[in-house]
């Protein structure tokens, strides 16, 4: 990360709404590490992935408030006089939006579109980076997807985040509140969910491989890339502090693209033991699975000047070492 992000978030107060999530709680070590004055949101609903363990070493440097973004009174308070809002709250298992749209409709669009409508009205002068997710494209036409593919969302889940997208690039164009896009996909590390597919399969994988289980596979040759998390942290801070950002969309991707079937097999070599079994695809989820997948990140490589340095590899090494020693945090 550049010297220049030090002096962009030193002494900054920043928002984080899902602070205690993955991504959110990946974000606060780093910008406390900035000198950044830290406010996390969570409602630590528990499906929703927020755990007081995620802030374990800086939970006497943050703020926490235990609210939901739902709450249109609470945002009215806490959005004022913030230099920048990470707004990554959000509703992430695909299979859930299915069974309960009209719960992942408040989570995912309503609850944003509040959001901004705080930010307007209370603090306009601030900066946001949304995260959005790979899956609004659906089943690709073409590999890598940039960020000129269609837009085709298979799942409910899907439809709602694009719409969240939208309300934050219209506020950035309509009432020029400083709001910037990043596509996620895949983003692995320490701190991620694995009690459940709730967030990511792979998290399901590492802890049945540390509980000595088989991984279940579904399919095996879809082709996947992952973000680790400490590049998806460097993108959102370049995404949040600087001009070319506004207003505008980025995938962010892996450096390695990787089929499923191969990808529990290196998971099974750096734990040293193992067993993975390959399961036809439940026809329920067959319905809304996108098949391949890998990004084109080049422009966001080209206007920000990020691009993933962990490697596969490595990247899998460090999160389950995490997990080896904190295991009982996250079952």
């Amino acid at each position: 990360m550049e010297p220049q992000i030090k002096n962009d978030f030193d002494n900054k107060r920043i928002l984080i709404t899902g602070g205690i999530g993955f991504i959110g709680s990946n974000l606060a070590h780093k910008l406390v590490d900035l000198g950044s004055h830290v406010t996390l949101i969570d409602n630590l609903i528990p499906e929703y992935g927020g755990n007081l363990f995620n802030i374990d070493g800086i939970e006497k440097k943050v703020k926490l408030n235990i609210s939901d973004v739902r709450n249109e009174h609470s945002l009215h308070y806490l959005i004022q006089g913030q230099d920048y809002l990470f707004n990554l709250a959000g509703q992430t298992s695909h299979a859930d939006s299915m069974r309960e749209p009209i719960a992942d409709l408040e989570i995912n669009a309503k609850a944003q579109l509040s959001i901004l409508e705080a930010c307007r009205k209370y603090n306009p002068d601030i900066k946001i980076v949304f995260a959005s997710t790979r899956q609004i494209y659906g089943r690709p036409d073409y590999l890598p997807v940039d960020e000129n593919h269609p837009l085709r969302p298979v799942d409910i889940n899907g439809i709602h985040k694009l719409a969240g997208e939208q309300y934050h690039l219209l506020y950035n164009h309509v009432y020029n509140i400083r709001t910037s896009v990043l596509r996620l996909t895949n983003t692995i590390g320490p701190r991620m969910r694995i009690k459940d597919a709730r967030q990511t399969f792979v998290g399901v994988w590492i802890r049945r491989l540390l509980e000595g289980k088989p991984i279940e596979i579904w399919g095996g040759d879809q082709l996947r890339d992952f973000t680790f998390i400490d590049d998806a942290v460097d993108a959102f801070l370049l995404a949040a502090s600087r001009k070319k950002a506004y207003g505008t969309v980025f995938n962010l991707g892996g450096n390695e693209v990787i089929n499923l079937k191969k990808l529990a097999d290196l998971l099974v070599n750096i734990h040293g033991k193992g067993e993975c079994r390959i399961r036809e695809f439940p026809p329920e989820r067959k319905k809304i699975d996108i098949g391949d997948y890998y990004s084109d990140f080049s422009f966001i490589r080209n206007q920000l000047g990020w691009t993933p340095k962990m490697t596969l590899q490595d990247g899998f090494k460090c999160t389950l070492s995490f997990y080896k020693e904190h295991l009982d945090h996250y079952l």
